[in-house]
């Protein structure tokens, strides 16, 4: 079993608001994350939920549970691990999205999703032609990602802990974060 996690708790304080309901392309943007992880084959999918819980939960597809993070202004460390302590005890990994960015597809979830079972690693990171883009994390490092603090993610446990991550490969750019209102037309 593989599992889907959408970070959406934030305040989006340098966007002015809950971003996570802002629209792109017609519907919120913590959709585009759900469409993504269902499209790229995931058998349960969790979001988090904080600031604006009430709001955010209100347009989440039946299917998806939301789990809500009571310490979300303590950093998105705090929002990784309400996720992964909330993931079906059955779970081998978990991809992990962020609801600002609506670029990344089903297909990019996917490719995370072979080369862990092709590679059973810790910890697969894709790399976009231009840098990083989203990770899986397996079940044997859950403990510790739910062990971090501030405003982090996974790239502290890819930083410390090199040898755990295999990195897939997607010719194509980054697809861009939305922080900012103007980035909403991107």
């Amino acid at each position: 079993m593989i599992s889907g996690v959408v970070l959406a708790a934030g305040t989006g304080s340098r966007f002015g608001g809950t971003k996570q309901l802002a629209r792109v392309d017609g519907r919120p943007l913590v959709l585009h994350a759900i469409t993504a992880l269902r499209d790229g084959g995931v058998d349960e999918i969790v979001v988090v939920t904080g600031h604006d819980a009430d709001e955010v939960e209100a347009i989440l597809p039946e299917d998806v549970r939301a789990v809500r993070n009571p310490s979300y202004r303590d950093g998105q460390a705090t929002s990784l691990a309400a996720a992964l302590h909330a993931l079906d005890p059955a779970t081998e990994a978990a991809v992990v999205l962020m609801a600002d960015q609506p670029g990344v597809t089903g297909h990019d979830v996917s490719t995370l999703i072979a080369g862990f079972r092709s590679t059973r690693a810790r910890i697969v990171r894709l790399r976009y032609s231009n840098g990083p883009g989203p990770a899986l994390l397996s079940r044997e490092v859950h403990a510790e990602a739910g062990h971090l603090h501030g405003d982090v993610g996974a790239r502290v446990l890819i930083a410390s802990h090199p040898d755990w991550v295999e990195e897939v490969t997607v010719e194509r750019p980054a697809p861009p974060d939305i922080d900012l209102p103007g980035d909403l037309p991107r």
